[in-house]
């Protein structure tokens, strides 16, 4: 079991496993098919093979869809790279650029990828009408969600943490600029005790929501309320469904019950 969790939270690593997997068997092809047939495969044809070969072995693995066509794509986007001869301080820089912004995900499994105003004021219509309520973004991105809540529920203290330092950086910079009252937080929102806020909003992806109301069932106070963008808690019927607007994905919501 403990093998499985770690597969399951770490798929980057076995992406990477399947890729060099999949290099080998084309190696082996390659060489047959030279030996047997004096047919030479290209770099472009081995390229196709591997991306091939890695959806192939991944779909077996049963990797969810999205990483079919990453593994798929991986070594043709490679090899086109390549072909632009680009000076190597870009590569280093669009790596490094990517790193600051997308950190952790591999183990974390939530992309970055901020909510929008639509989504912002169903969260504001949905929170309680007690003064001085405490609210988390967990995963804030560039602060969007606080800082617009914090101008409007002006007796109310708004937070959010982020794990990746370009996104967290960001936010910090616009709240101190726009003067905005919303506090920025750097770190693993799993280091976070959710017992200190009454509200607790959620926009991360799929792998992370069974953990994530673990984490709330034993640390949230009863009668708080946990939401989430689009994505749903397995096996967790929501007490709260809020449309953004039409053909978007719902706002859902839990109400923490007492023990």
């Amino acid at each position: 079991m403990g093998k499985e969790m770690a597969r399951r939270r770490l798929p980057a690593l076995q992406a990477l496993a399947i890729q060099g997997l999949s290099f080998l068997i084309v190696l082996v092809v390659a060489r047959v098919l030279a030996s047997q047939s004096q047919f030479h495969l290209t770099i472009g044809m081995a390229a196709l093979l591997q991306g091939v070969t890695a959806a192939a072995v991944s779909r077996l693995c049963r990797m969810p869809p999205w990483w079919l066509i990453l593994q798929f794509l991986f070594a043709p986007a490679l090899l086109a790279a390549q072909s632009l001869q680009l000076p190597s301080w870009i590569y280093l820089a669009i790596f490094l650029s990517l790193t600051a912004l997308y950190w952790n995900v591999y183990r974390t499994q939530v992309p970055f990828y901020p909510s929008g105003p639509a989504v912002w004021r169903a969260v504001s219509e949905l929170l309680p009408p007690e003064r001085g309520l405490r609210f988390v973004d967990i995963g804030s991105g560039l602060g969007g969600l606080p800082m617009h809540l914090s101008g409007i529920h002006r007796d109310s203290h708004f937070a959010g943490i982020e794990l990746a330092p370009l996104p967290w950086i960001i936010s910090l910079l616009r709240g101190r600029i726009a003067g905005n009252r919303s506090q920025f937080l750097r770190g693993d929102y799993n280091r976070l005790d959710l017992s200190a806020y009454d509200v607790v909003f959620a926009y991360l992806s799929p792998a992370a929501m069974p953990d994530l109301w673990r984490k709330a069932q034993a640390e949230m106070r009863a009668g708080t309320l946990l939401l989430s963008y689009e994505f749903p808690i397995p096996d967790a019927p929501p007490d709260i469904i809020k449309t953004t607007f039409d053909g978007a994905p719902p706002v859902y919501g839990w109400r923490i019950p007492r023990a």
